[in-house]
C-alpha cells in the first residue's frame, strides 16, 4: 500500500548558545516516510515531566525567560548563570528536540506486519522529541493502547508508571522489604502508593505540605511524614520502626533530606538492636537519588553508622539491567492497569505555542506537585 504524502509539523527545540543564552523555539520539520519497521504518529498528548524540563531549560534561570516573535515563530530566551555554563558545555550549539513520551494516532506505517497492525491505532510512544506534531518512530518504541483509551490517558504510561514499578522491583532484587519515597504526592508518588497497596508493600511517604499529607491519607496511605513539621524526624523514625524500611528513593536530590532519611533509618534500627556497636547497625541502608527538584548540594552528617549507601538511580539503565523479558512484564502491567493504578492527572492542557508563554513556564517550570502540564501538539488543528 503506497504511503500518502505526510505533512510537515512543528517541533519544540532547545538551544544553548556559547554566550550563555538559552533559546527555546518552534521549528517546522519534515515528516519522513516510515521504513518497513516504523510508523508515523500524530502526537495528541505528551506530558511535561521533570526530566523534560531539565532538557528544555538546561541550567537557565527560568525567572529571566522572555518571549519574542510571532505566534508561529516565537522564541523564548533565558540566561544561564556563568557558573552553570560548564555543565552545559556538551550541548552548546546543538538544537535539541524535547519530550520523552506521549501518545497519539498512527497515521502511516511501513511495510512490516507489525507496523501495518498499528495503522489507525492509538499508541503510546517512548521515543524522545515528542513535543512534535508528528513523530516517525520504530515499532518497538510503541505500545498499542486498549480500545477506548484516549491520548491523554496513555500519554504518561512509560516514565512514571515504569519508574514506580521499577522502584518496587529494585526493592525486591536488593533484599529490602519496604520503601520510603519523597515528593510522594506527585503523580508518580500516587502511582507508587497504589502499587504498594496492591502488592502489600509497606511505604513511608514524605511530603512538604499539609494538603499533600491530606491527599495521600485520603488515598489510604498509612505512613505520611511532613518534612516541614517540627516533629518530622520523630515521625519519620517511628514510621521506619513500624515498616522496617531500609530503602528510599529521593526525588529532591539536593539539600539535607537524603541524609535525614539515613539518620532516621539508623535510629529505627537501633531501637530494636540487641547489642551496641560503635560502627552502627550492620543492616544496609540505601537512599537512591532519582531526581533533582532541589538543585543545591546534597548535604548530610554521617550519623548513620557504616552500613549505608547513597547514589544515583535512573529508570532506563535499570530496565536494561533486568533484561527484555522482565521489562516487558512491567510494561504489560502498565497496560493492564492504565486507567486505575497508573492513571495520571494534569492541571492543564496546552499547545506547543502556549508552552512558550512565560506565564505558563512560571507554573510548569516549578516542577511542583499539582502543576503537571500536558502538551497537545495538535491542539486547535483539525483531526
Amino acid at each position: 500500500m503506497p504511503i500518502p504524502t505526510l505533512p510537515s509539523g512543528l517541533q519544540l527545540r532547545s538551544l544553548v548558545q556559547s554566550d550563555g543564552q538559552l533559546e527555546i523555539s518552534l521549528a517546522t520539520v519534515a515528516t519522513p516516510t516510515p521504513a518497513a519497521d516504523e510508523v508515523v504518529v500524530r502526537v495528541e498528548a505528551t506530558p511535561i515531566n521533570p526530566s523534560d524540563i531539565g532538557l528544555l531549560f538546561g541550567a537557565a534561570d527560568i525567572a529571566t525567560a522572555t518571549l519574542a516573535g510571532t505566534a508561529d515563530q516565537a522564541m523564548v530566551t533565558a540566561r544561564i548563570p556563568e557558573r552553570a555554563m560548564k555543565s552545559m558545555a556538551a550541548r552548546v550549539g546543538q538544537s535539541l528536540p524535547v519530550g520523552n513520551e506521549g501518545a497519539g494516532t498512527v497515521i502511516a506505517a511501513g511495510d512490516s506486519a507489525a507496523a501495518q497492525a498499528m495503522l489507525g491505532r492509538m499508541v503510546a510512544v517512548l521515543g524522545g522529541a515528542m513535543y512534535s506534531q508528528y513523530r516517525c518512530v520504530k515499532v518497538e518504541q510503541c505500545l498499542v493502547l486498549p480500545e477506548g483509551t484516549t491520548a491523554a490517558e496513555g500519554a504518561s504510561c512509560f516514565v512514571n508508571p515504569l519508574t514506580a514499578l521499577s522502584m518496587v522491583e529494585t526493592m525486591r532484587r536488593e533484599g529490602h522489604t519496604a520503601l520510603v519515597h519523597t515528593a510522594a504526592a506527585s503523580n508518580l508518588g500516587q502511582m507508587l502508593l497504589k502499587i504498594c497497596q496492591k502488592d502489600g508493600v509497606a511505604l513511608v511517604n514524605i511530603v512538604r505540605k499539609p494538603e499533600q499529607e491530606a491527599l495521600l491519607k485520603s488515598l489510604g496511605a498509612k505512613h505520611v511524614c511532613n518534612a516541614t513539621s517540627p516533629t518530622f524526624m520523630e515521625d519519620l523514625t517511628q514510621a521506619l520502626v513500624d515498616t522496617a524500611a531500609t530503602l528510599a528513593f529521593d526525588a529532591t536530590g539536593g539539600g539535607k533530606l537524603a541524609g535525614q532519611i539515613l539518620t532516621a533509618m539508623e535510629a529505627a534500627l537501633n531501637r530494636t538492636a540487641k547489642e551496641y556497636s560503635r560502627y552502627g547497625s550492620t543492616t544496609h541502608k540505601q537512599v537512591y537519588l532519582y531526581g533533582g527538584l532541589d538543585t543545591g548540594p546534597t548535604e548530610f552528617n554521617r550519623s548513620f553508622g557504616m552500613a549505608w549507601g547513597m547514589g544515583g538511580w535512573l529508570l532506563f539503565p535499570f530496565l536494561q539491567r533486568i533484561g527484555a523479558h522482565a521489562a516487558q512484564a512491567l510494561r504489560q502491567r502498565v497496560v493492564d492497569e492504565l486507567k486505575t493504578t497508573f492513571a495520571s492527572t494534569y492541571s492543564r492542557e496546552i499547545s506547543l505555542a502556549e508552552a512558550l508563554q512565560p506565564a505558563q513556564i512560571t507554573v510548569y517550570g516549578q516542577r511542583a506537585t499539582g502543576t503537571k502540564y500536558l502538551i497537545n501538539p495538535n491542539k486547535g488543528t483539525a483531526l
